[in-house]
């Protein structure tokens, strides 16, 4: 009997079909330069943009990390309900640091830790730098090794340092001679004992200096603002660990006692366990998924205009295709010729895309907002390339598949004596189809676009309760011992003769300081009593508390609304007084008059402090703030001489000039206080644009993608319509030899592509009503289903599309009947 059955094609049979057909493809490709260079160019964009922004996204949310078993980690909080003497989530206080660790059986380590900035010297280096105060235990939590020297132990005491690979090279120069040497932090000598990993960012980037030893043995119960960070026992999990913890808190009262209203206060109280990557991405992962899915849109619109440009090239080669299958080629073997063409597109465009991505990946670093982890490490590295290739091949599965099935097939390809003009109309819908997706996929960006800058408007029109241009601010840190700083009053005395200098400087108007600058740094948080909570058991309330100086509020344009302010001749005296916000007032004395009314620190024994003045409100963290947070603000001496000295505040300066004064301060501060090292130097409106870094950085990168979207549909639609009037020539002769009209030519045109725009416009609103909602915590004075902002992006669509189908419309209407006919 006959063997018909096919042989068995080797690997090697295989590679050579392939390596043959990817030749022919590249020869095609030649004899079609500006064919092959659109869909290059366009790929190479598309691909770039999604490379870089992986880029990002691998080193800050894929691995954030660089611990071992990293996600054994967590981070613990405290929270408390709406309502209660402490709403809302703190970091726990070493009460709870000391209990969990020796009790929770769900927990393998523990640490406890404290960040904040702080003056560091060494010879003549002296910085301000960002300091951790850790317990021991917080290294072998994170089980990370110095690349030199040791790490503390609970008998060091806190007399010792680890400093960051950073601080050690640009200081040090990488001498292990460091190593024993004493280096002064916050005006104590510390042992240096090791140097962490040049990896090791924890718990910020910017952290220089560890300080590190026993940390809770004098536990002081309600003292809040401690951080946490543990790694689970084997087969613990996040809400067990979290159930274990609450019984364990609500003993505290128990162990260490406290006041009653502490007391009342832990009967409210709820653990929050969450992974340390979680914490530390933080707010950034919603804008870079964001940002990742708007990319990924721009990909999908450019792989469907790359599939309508292949269609039309199929169509234009059907009677080369039906030759082939007249010859008997395999489809198998048809499908695989143009498979290479699409692949050989999608490498080149993916070579493309590096070349884009290696040069965007650096603007994307430098627009990004603060704040987001390990931005600095971001680059083209193996992983990219990679996942760059990947997304080359998949591209081109995605637009080069569809053509190379659709016309492999005999009736898809006709007959020889069949003219290329022969389209049939499930050619014509296949092509529709793409334009519907291009142009739905365009408006779910437009409509995202458009709620970010309506909300970006909107934050702008925000008013924070004070101003933000023509003010310099910046910190300084005096030298105590070289100007003999003691107490209070010598300190107060050394700002004020400062302030003095700088106002005059030319061009400043009033100068002023505080302790935190709204913004920045915020302001502290306290307790604070009044009369009425005296002796009546109840938790005194917790406020932000901040030292005013100088001309704060006249620099800052806050308002006084009763009242005065501080006076420069409590200086040397102190002063038993205080100042109010309104929220504040509101909250301490609802309808009554706040002047005259008595305040003091819960930590501060000295004595009551009178109200004097109330000021307007300010939003002090975020211009996203629905309420404002009530302030008591303190003078820069308090009662007695030994009250509080304010060591390093914030100068604020008004002026004209303030974005070019920063080397007349820095010569000033030289020439004031030589060794003193000047930090955190800003306008008010850098910082301002700062606050809404992340919502403006998010809504620049998806109106630019929308932009690229809107011109990627409005070409691809033209391509259709332009090819499907060359189709249509001869039809469009006879029509005007016939004495069809102009205008009615032009409207048949413009009416199909309109009608293919309008069914995608249908389309990306009904997708944009579910994809907005990811854009709700990035929203702001705007919903997520804004009527205005659909009905107006729609209408931009429509108008761009019917742009874009008027150019070949016209053409149509210019064709001559009698060429026409004739080239028939």
């Amino acid at each position: 009997m006959l063997d018909v059955t096919r042989p068995r094609r080797s690997a090697g049979t295989i590679v050579e079909s392939w390596l043959r057909d990817f030749a022919h493809a590249a020869r095609r490709l030649r004899r079609a330069p500006g064919f092959a260079l659109v869909i290059i160019l366009t790929l190479g964009l598309a691909i770039g943009a999604n490379a870089a922004i992986f880029s990002v996204i691998d080193k800050v949310l894929l691995n954030p990390l660089a611990f071992p078993d990293a996600d054994e980690l967590v981070t613990i909080r405290a929270s408390f309900p709406e309502g209660s003497d402490l709403p809302g989530e703190w970091g726990p206080g070493l009460e709870f640091y000391a209990q969990y660790k020796e009790h929770a059986k769900g927990l393998a380590d523990l640490g406890v830790f404290r960040a904040a900035q702080t003056t560091v010297r060494s010879g003549d280096n002296v910085e301000r730098l960002f300091m951790t105060q850790a317990s021991s235990s917080l290294f072998s939590t994170l089980r990370i090794q110095p690349v030199a020297g040791r790490l503390p132990n609970d008998d060091d005491g806190a007399n010792t340092a680890l400093i960051s690979y950073g601080l050690w090279s640009s200081w040090f120069g990488r001498d292990t001679a460091v190593l024993g040497s004493t280096l002064e932090v916050s005006g104590q000598p510390r042992t240096v004992i090791g140097v962490m990993p040049a990896n090791f960012r924890f718990p910020s980037d910017q952290m220089s200096v560890w300080i590190a030893g026993r940390i809770g043995d004098r536990i002081a119960p309600g003292n809040f603002g401690f951080n946490l960070v543990g790694r689970l026992a084997k087969n613990a999990k996040l809400e067990g660990l979290a159930a274990e913890l609450a019984p364990i808190a609500q003993r505290l009262p128990e162990v260490y006692g406290g006041s009653p209203g502490y007391q009342r206060t832990m009967a409210q109280h709820r653990p929050v366990v969450r992974s340390l990557e979680a914490t530390i991405v933080g707010d950034v992962k919603r804008p870079l998924w964001v940002i990742g899915g708007t990319v990924a849109v721009i990909l999908l619109i450019a792989c469907a205009n790359v599939a309508n440009l292949l269609i039309v090239r199929a169509e234009s080669r059907r009677r080369d295709l039906a030759v082939r299958l007249a010859l008997g080629a395999a489809r198998s073997s048809l499908i695989r010729a143009q498979m290479s063409e699409a692949l050989l597109l999608g490498l080149v465009g993916g070579l493309v895309g590096v070349l884009v991505a290696w040069a965007g990946v650096p603007v994307l670093v430098q627009a990004a907002p603060e704040g987001i982890p390990r931005l600095d490490t971001v680059g083209i590295d193996g992983a990219v390339l990679v996942f760059t290739i990947a997304l080359s091949v998949f591209a081109a599965c995605l637009f080069g598949l569809l053509p190379a099935l659709r016309f492999s097939t005999p009736d898809a390809a006709g007959s020889i004596r069949e003219t290329t003009r022969t389209v049939t109309g499930r050619d014509h819908f296949l092509r529709d189809t793409l334009v519907v997706v291009q142009t739905g996929a365009a408006l779910v960006l437009l409509v995202g676009s458009g709620l970010l800058v309506k909300s970006f408007r909107e934050l702008n029109r925000v008013d924070p309760g004070y101003e933000t241009s023509d003010i310099l601010t910046f910190q300084m840190a005096p030298d105590p011992r070289a100007h003999a700083l003691r107490d209070g009053p010598t300190y107060a005395a050394f700002h004020y003769d400062f302030m003095d200098r700088l106002g005059r400087l030319p061009g400043v108007t009033s100068v002023g300081l505080v302790q935190e600058l709204p913004l920045d740094e915020g302001a502290g948080t306290t307790r604070i009593v009044t009369e009425q909570t005296v002796g009546s058991g109840r938790v005194p309330p917790l406020m932000r508390m901040t030292h005013a100086g100088g001309a704060y509020f006249q620099t800052m344009g806050i308002r006084l609304l009763q009242g005065r302010d501080f006076e420069r001749n409590d200086v040397p005296t102190g002063s038993a007084d205080a100042i109010v916000s309104e929220a504040a007032a509101r909250q301490l004395w609802p309808d009554e008059d706040p002047l005259g009314k008595q305040v003091r620190l819960a930590s501060d024994t000295a004595g009551w402090l009178t109200v004097i003045g109330v000021v307007e409100d300010v939003k002090l963290a975020d211009f996203r703030q629905r309420n404002a947070d009530p302030i008591v603000y303190l003078p820069l001496v308090g009662r007695t001489a030994q009250s509080w000295a304010v060591g390093t505040p914030v100068y604020v300066v008004k002026s004209a000039r303030a974005e070019i004064m920063g080397p007349e301060v820095r010569a000033l501060v030289r020439d004031v206080t030589p060794s003193a090292p000047v930090y955190r130097m800003f306008t008010m409106a850098g910082l301002a644009a700062r606050s809404y870094a992340q919502l403006s950085f998010t809504m620049l990168t998806l109106a630019i993608a929308a932009a690229l979207a809107l011109i990627l549909g409005a070409v691809g639609l033209y391509a259709v319509l332009s090819y499907v009037v060359s189709q249509r020539t001869r039809e469009i002769g006879i029509r005007m030899a016939l004495g069809a009209e102009v205008g009615m030519l032009r409207r048949m045109v413009v009416m199909q592509g309109g009608r293919v725009a309008l069914i995608g416009v249908a389309i990306g609103v009904g997708v944009s009503l579910v994809a907005t909602r990811v854009l709700e915590s990035l929203l702001f004075g705007v919903g997520k289903l804004d009527v205005a902002t659909f009905v107006s992006m729609s209408a931009v669509m429509l108008a761009v599309a019917m742009l874009a189908s008027y150019l070949p419309a016209r053409r149509a209407s210019e064709v001559d009947p009698v060429r026409a006919l004739r080239a028939e």
